[in-house]
């Protein structure tokens, strides 16, 4: 990529700040310290951010030498609830919590956006940085805009480094780029007893494998193959003695999709496959379901600003790449909803350094150079962008 010298000469403060966050994760709207840290640096570049919004998010304006409009750059500062496994010089302090979704590096970058701006003011309008809680399935984005962050705003981007592309490729398409994210959770009740006499009741564990065996035929049987789909049980519990058959049983998971018609169809129907097994068994359950994101679609003219910045500017025409999308969920969908955005990853992968460990892994890490094309990208849709309709 071709990077300025005054951005690249940033890249070791950048690998600075993504290690301290590295090393400090907080969970979402916990983000006190990360908070904290964002906001001296950048009152010590002469900046007033508003600190408090949403609970732990920042924002801060930027005003350029030039007339235009307010384009909005965002970046999330939530960690996951994920042990580190890996033997790092910056591994995380906090027991039990990582940064392993790569948002560390998004708070650095734009970090980095806020420390060359400071100094450049050589675009149009404003630029408003939106440091957000809560990503990770909380509702900090919802949050955010409650708390009138959109307001004033004609546009917004954002990014997110990309295990699944190698480093120095951008993905990015127009339209759905990412999947609408919907989690659920369902308790069954059967009756517990002696195993040895198991006549004598409704043995929780078993009702809860079949409804998860049934569940996978959703998708295989009762949607269109061209329709993409994923249901997910991800969380399963049950019993507290092995030679007790357990009374109740929980489990909990997620749907990803991208056709609006399943947005009411995956409820109606995983409740249906629920209800029919616990009626087989004579057992009950109770089902409770969470609209975490709808689909992050791009607007058209911003995918093509980044498009064009990324061929023209940043000089990577052979490294963009189209097919990238993903059934990955994302709250800057809500952001999209309020007004124009556009989402595009920054690929951070490197299988031969043995960074290409998957998201939410507990050994994921990314290569470090990413941070500075990030901060290049995002500076070059702050002095180029213009307007959309």
């Amino acid at each position: 990529m071709k990077i300025r010298p005054d951005i690249q000469n940033l890249q070791p403060l950048l690998i600075e700040w993504r290690r301290h966050f590295h090393q400090y994760p907080e969970l979402g709207f916990n983000e006190v310290m990360t908070a904290e840290f964002i906001a001296q640096g950048l009152r010590q570049w002469g900046l007033e951010p508003i600190t408090g919004v949403a609970q732990t998010g920042i924002v801060v304006t930027l005003k350029g030498n030039r007339p235009g409009k307010t384009l909005a750059l965002r970046a999330d500062m939530d960690a996951l609830p994920i042990e580190e496994n890996q033997e790092l010089s910056y591994k995380s302090k906090h027991p039990g919590i990582s940064h392993a979704c790569g948002h560390d590096g998004h708070i650095a970058i734009l970090l980095g956006v806020a420390h060359y701006l400071s100094e450049h003011r050589d675009f149009p309008g404003e630029v408003k940085l939106i440091f957000q809680p809560a990503e990770e399935g909380l509702g900090g984005a919802q949050a955010m805009i409650e708390a009138g962050v959109t307001e004033g705003i004609d546009a917004i981007i954002g990014l997110h480094l990309w295990n699944n592309l190698p480093v120095g490729t951008i993905g990015v398409r127009p339209d759905n780029l990412m999947a609408a994210s919907e989690r659920f959770e369902c308790l069954i009740t059967g009756r517990g007893g002696h195993p040895g006499m198991p006549q004598q009741t409704i043995d929780a564990v078993i009702v809860v494998t079949q409804i998860i065996q049934a569940l996978q035929t959703i998708v295989a049987r009762n949607i269109n193959p061209f329709d993409p789909c994923v249901i997910t049980v991800g969380q399963v519990g049950a019993g507290t003695r092995y030679n007790v058959i357990a009374s109740t049983a929980q489990f909990s998971g997620t749907v990803r999709y991208f056709h609006p018609y399943l947005q009411e169809f995956l409820p109606k129907r995983i409740e249906e496959v629920i209800r029919g097994v616990c009626q087989i068994h004579g057992a009950e359950y109770e089902l409770h379901w969470h609209r975490t994101s709808p689909t992050v679609k791009n607007q058209a003219q911003l995918t093509e600003l980044v498009t064009k910045i990324a061929k023209y500017r940043v000089e990577i025409p052979q490294n963009i790449i189209y097919d990238c999308q993903t059934m990955a969920g994302e709250d800057f969908s809500y952001f999209q909803a309020k007004i124009p955005g556009c989402f595009f990853f920054l690929g951070s992968g490197n299988p031969q350094m043995e960074l290409n460990y998957p998201h939410h892994h507990p050994r994921f890490n990314f290569q470090e150079i990413a941070l500075s094309y990030g901060v290049e990208m995002l500076v070059s849709c702050v002095e180029q962008f213009k307007s959309v309709v």
